[in-house]
């Protein structure tokens, strides 16, 4: 994703983009927002801030987070961890953009809201491409259209559990490693 986004270097690869190359990435937000694993916007501005940065209707968000309407005029940093990586998923799910990249978006927060980001998902990613990366295999299989796995420098499409099985990212129902 950092290479994508064109935060890191490669030396020998490049991203092509409608089969064109790009050696700097495309990190402009009209072509590409990037949700990063760590906390990525100040958490000294306001969500009203946030969502005006964002050319986002704030809402819009509580339609999906009711309880976040308290939360219009607070500072980031005054939300708990999981309702911050909310306000930050969304801010790159509903952003107008031709591609979202999202690493571990499910990590952090409540269950509850896991079923509405998925949903949200689901919604955005009939206006954009979604690059999804999550360890938590469970949340994915709702909304992807592909899977891939990368393993040992090696991208394999992925159809179904038992390919995942065997590439070693899942165990097989006895437990037993697949290598």
């Amino acid at each position: 994703m950092k290479i994508i986004y064109g935060e890191q270097k490669t030396n020998n690869k490049s991203i092509r983009l409608d089969e064109k190359a790009v050696f700097d990435g495309f990190r402009k937000p009209e072509n590409i927002r990037y949700l990063p694993q760590f906390n990525f916007i100040p958490g000294n501005l306001t969500l009203k801030r946030i969502f005006k940065d964002f050319y986002l209707n704030f809402s819009t968000l509580i339609s999906y987070f009711p309880e976040f309407e308290k939360y219009h005029d607070s500072k980031l940093k005054n939300l708990s961890e999981g309702e911050r990586r909310i306000v930050e998923i969304y801010a790159i799910l509903a952003s107008e953009t031709k591609f979202c990249m999202l690493d571990e978006p499910f990590s952090q927060v409540m269950p509850v809201h896991v079923d509405t980001i998925k949903r949200i998902i689901n919604e955005e990613k009939k206006n954009k491409g979604i690059i999804l990366t999550d360890h938590l295999y469970e949340h994915i299989v709702d909304v992807y259209d592909e899977i891939y796995v990368l393993t040992n420098g090696t991208t394999y499409l992925t159809k179904e559990k038992q390919d995942l099985i065997k590439l070693g990212y899942l165990n097989d129902k006895n437990g037993q490693e697949k290598t």
